[in-house]
Formats: structure tokens, sequence, C-alpha cells
């Protein structure tokens, strides 16, 4: 991990500055992300591939085609006698007992073109019906992929955006460090000081310097997270977007919203898919019936040669009476996985609404939060301007004024901190009641 913090950090030093991704703000990550993310390129891979399946699957109820050509030598007497007859050149001398008992070596060229038709296929039909329903739940399953990388990306912009307050807040911090010690030593310089007190503000301003160099880092860090998502492997910059943080509605809107909720939807085709798979067990119980029509030529010198030909018309009724109880089973199976699959949607449906309940509970706490956190702040600039006051007149000592100054770079940390918790809380609840791509106005869904 320390290898790849250097690393990243090397190479923020060492990358011109038109080698980043780009000026970014939210939205823009969001819809690059949705563009290029590999996992929601091989989301769209596996939707595409479900969707053969659905042809795949119906292709057994579709006729068959085959064309085939052989070639056969042979000694045996049972093929030697059926070639000579495939050849219609069958002689009386071939009713000979030596001939019939020893006959000589036979050639035989045959080919063939035949053609099957399913009449009757209940396992096929189903079989088709189940590749469709796999297929809208796959798709339903990426669009709660994108919504995943809206959120992952809402998260890392407001993560690399929050870090770079910090580096402000850094600097900010580091200034008044400098402005601290320059106290200190003007007043030791005219007797009103303590040495001490240079050496305690030298010490706050190299802690100072320390927190700069880690925010810094911390920023370069989240800006190549950010890159990560939208399949780059350069240095974002961002521009702080608007608009962030809807209105917060009735709790049941969100609950109302999470019974759509794109999973939910998938695992619903899932169900269906488990009720088609019980069907599909139970056509063990039913035959099967095809229709099926082949033209053969044979002859004994060339390919493709025509001494004889014949046809066949044939249809063609398999029932499987008996398989050891097999299907029974599969059947007593498959009703167990129906009723798995019900539960497992009654489940997500109870912890979706548990996981819109949280988070609407967090954005009431972290609106709350953000409020006492400027509170707390207005404090710890008054205490840390009266503490310094009081210092520079011989009535306070350095200690008091370096922990007011703590606290106050505390009380700034915390205020940046809530204020992009309160953003991010909201976006969370938007992920969880499956309306962030609505809240961000991010018009991805209708377009994909």
């Amino acid at each position: 991990m320390k290898a790849l913090i250097t690393f990243i950090v090397v190479a923020l030093f060492f990358t011109p500055f038109d080698a980043f991704a780009g000026v970014v703000t939210l939205r823009e990550a969001i819809a690059k992300a949705l563009a290029a993310n590999h996992r929601i390129k091989a989301g769209e891979n596996m939707v595409a591939a479900a969707e053969e399946d659905i042809s795949i699957a119906g292709s057994h109820l579709k006729p068959r085609l085959v064309l085939e050509d052989r070639f056969m030598r042979t000694s045996n007497p049972t093929y030697g006698f059926m070639a000579k007859l495939n050849q219609q050149r069958f002689s009386m001398q071939d009713f000979a007992i030596d001939n019939l008992n020893h006959p000589r070596p036979v050639n035989d060229f045959q080919a063939s073109v035949a053609i099957e038709q399913p009449l009757y296929a209940p396992a096929a039909v189903i079989g088709t019906a189940m590749s469709r329903e796999a297929h809208a739940g796959r798709a339903k399953e990426q669009e709660r992929a994108r919504e995943q990388i809206v959120m992952d990306t809402a998260r890392s912009y407001l993560m690399a955006l929050m870090a770079r307050e910090y580096v402000e807040l850094s600097e900010q911090g580091l200034a008044e460090a400098r402005e601290h010690k320059r106290i200190a030593e003007l007043r030791y310089k005219n007797g009103l000081g303590l040495y001490s007190d240079i050496l305690r503000a030298a010490t706050a301003l190299i802690g100072a310097e320390q927190r700069q160099v880690s925010a810094e880092k911390n920023y370069a860090v989240a800006r190549y997270s950010l890159g990560l998502l939208m399949a780059s492997p350069e240095m974002v910059e961002i521009v702080e977007d608007t608009g962030l943080v809807q209105p917060l509605h009735d709790l049941s809107v969100y609950e109302a919203a999470a019974e759509e909720r794109l999973d939910i939807k998938a695992l619903e085709h899932n169900v269906v898919n488990a009720e088609n798979n019980t069907k599909l067990a139970r056509t063990g119980y039913l035959p099967t019936v095809g229709l099926g029509s082949s033209y053969q030529i044979n002859d004994h010198n060339s390919p493709l040669g025509a001494e004889g030909d014949s046809w066949q018309l044939m249809v063609k009724a398999s029932w499987e009476l008996f398989a050891g109880g097999r299907t029974g089973h599969e059947v007593r199976k498959a009703a167990h996985q129906q009723a798995a699959a019900r539960e497992e949607l009654a489940g997500l449906r109870e912890a979706a609404r548990f996981q819109v309940n949280e988070a609407y509970l967090a954005v009431i706490e972290s609106r709350k939060n953000k409020e006492l956190a400027a509170s707390a702040l207005a404090s710890a600039e008054e205490g840390q301007r009266l503490v310094k006051v009081r210092y520079e007149n011989s009535l306070a000592t350095m200690v008091e004024l370096l922990d007011a100054q703590t606290s106050l770079d505390m009380a700034r940390a915390d205020v940046v901190t809530r204020e992009r918790e309160h953003e991010l809380a909201m976006i969370r609840l938007g992920f969880q009641s499956g309306t962030i791509v609505d809240d961000l106005a991010m018009e991805e869904r209708g377009a994909n």
C-alpha cells in the first residue's frame, strides 16, 4: 500500500498538466463512467450474450437441415450387401453363398440431405420462455449496475472534492501556524515572550506542514480513484457541481420508489424462471413428436455419384415412461428452488425497505450534524481570535493559543466533512430507493 501511495505521489509531481484526464463536473464524470467503465461494458456484453440465448433456445423449435457426404470401403458381408442394394446394382450373382459369406471389398460413396422438424417439444418451448426471462432479468441487473456506478462515481467525486477542500484548509492552517511562530519570535525578540514559545510554535508549524503533505497526497489519490471509475489511468481535475442536494421528500415517497428498484425487478424475473423451471421438469412426463425426411444417393465410383437414390419420410414419437424416478425428483427439486426464489424476493423487498429507512435517517442525521458543525466553527473562530489577542497582550500562553488553533482546524475540517457527508447521504438515499439517476438529472436510464 505504501508503495502504491509513493508511486501516485511521484506520478503527480512528474506528470505534466496536459496529461490530466480533463476537468469534469460530477454529472460529466458520471456520464464518462457510464460510457467507459469496464464493469459496465462487461455487463453489456453479458446482456447481449443472454439475448443470444433466446435465439439459441428457439432454434430447437425450428427445422434442422443436415447435409452429409461419406465414404466407406468394407468386406463386411452385411454392409457390403446393403451398399450394393443402395447403389441399385445388386445382381443374382450376389446371392451366391460364397459371395454372401466372403464378399469382395465394396466402395460406397453416400451423400444425403435430411430435414427434421419438431412438432411437439414442450421442453424447447419452456426453455425459450426461460431464456427470455433470463435476458430480461440480466438487463435489469445491468441497469442496477449502472446505478451502482453512478453511486460509486458520486462518492469518489465527493471524496475528491473534500480532499481538495482539506488541501485548502491545510494551507490556511499552515499560514496561521507561520503567523503564530512569527509572533512568538517577535515577542521573544522584544523581551516579552519565552524561547519555549518559539519551539512550541515551530513544532506546530511542522505538524501543519505534515498535514499539508498528507492532504495533497490524499487529493491526488482521490483524483486517480475517480479516473479509475472513468476507465482512465490519468488524474482527473474536478469542478464543483451544483444542485447535488435535492429537496428531502417524505419517507413514504422513497419507500414506494424502492418497490420498483431494479434489483427487485431482476429478482422477479428469476422467480418467474423458477416457476418455468418447475414446468420444464414436468415435461419429463410428456412425449416429444417430430417429423423427419431425407434424400440419399449412393455410388461405388465417385462422390456425389447417383447409381442409386432413395428417400425416407418418418414421424417419430418418443415417450420416456420410466427413468428410475428421476423426473419426480427433478419436479420436487424445482419446486424447492421456486420456493427459495420467492423467499429471496421477499427478503430483498424487506431489505430494501430497511435500507431506505436507514438512508433516510442518515440524511436527517447528516443535516443536523452539518448545522451543528457550522455553529461549532463560529465558536472556534471566535475563541481562536480571542486567545490570539490575549497572547499578543501577554494574557494567554502559547499552549492556549495552539490549543485554540487545533480546535479551529478541527472545526473547519468538520464543517467540510459534514457538508460532504450530507450530500453523500442524499445520493445514497437515492441509490437505495432507486431514484439516483433522476435525482442527479441524468438521462442515462431513458437513453439505455
